[in-house]
């Protein structure tokens, strides 16, 4: 399996920090390999997605103000594949057998505002969550689920200053001990 990167469409400051930030935290949570932000950089979302890696651990890359064409078309020059999450695609179930074949890298675009039709034409998969408007962030969340069938649920990440306890009743988080410490 190849690596998989999300490219974020329509970065918005100020409007869309929060949201942006929440694109990244899920795409790390649930096994992506980092984030692109398109066209605008954006330090400060760059600041604290490397905070959270620092702190919770993993292998996350993080860039801000590259142009969304120019990533698209360098990562299909260098034989990765686009997946375009969009109400207007193909319904998940019927195309995620096929996404999973390819052993390459994997960008999924998601967007904040309206995205520009060319993306249409230049994704290798145009897929619906739901074919109903909804969320870039629940659609990514849903998308990388089906595509890790479940097990980035489990992952442990390297290199974790602290780690989240599951509780029913509470916070708790503890301080990990680096091996051979």
């Amino acid at each position: 399996m190849g690596r998989i990167v999300v490219l974020r469409i329509g970065h918005r400051f100020f409007r869309d920090s929060r949201v942006t930030t929440h694109v990244c935290l899920t795409a790390r949570a649930l096994g992506a390999d980092g984030v692109i932000i398109a066209d605008k950089e954006d330090k400060t979302v760059e600041a604290t997605i490397r905070e959270v890696g620092k702190r919770f651990g993993g292998h996350f890359s993080i860039e801000s103000g590259k142009p969304w064409r120019k990533s698209v078309r360098e990562w299909r020059r260098n034989g990765g594949k686009v997946v375009h999450l969009t109400a207007y695609g193909l319904s998940l179930p019927d195309v995620i057998q096929e996404i999973r074949e390819p052993s390459g890298d994997l960008l999924v675009v998601v967007g904040s505002e309206k995205m520009p039709g060319e993306m249409f034409k230049l994704a290798s998969w145009n897929v619906s969550i739901t074919s109903q408007p909804m969320s870039e962030i629940g659609a990514l969340a849903v998308f990388l689920d089906w595509y890790f069938e479940h097990r980035a649920l489990d992952v442990i990440f390297p290199n974790a200053q602290i780690r989240i306890v599951p509780s029913h009743d509470r916070k708790s988080v503890e301080q990990v001990v680096p091996e051979g410490g």
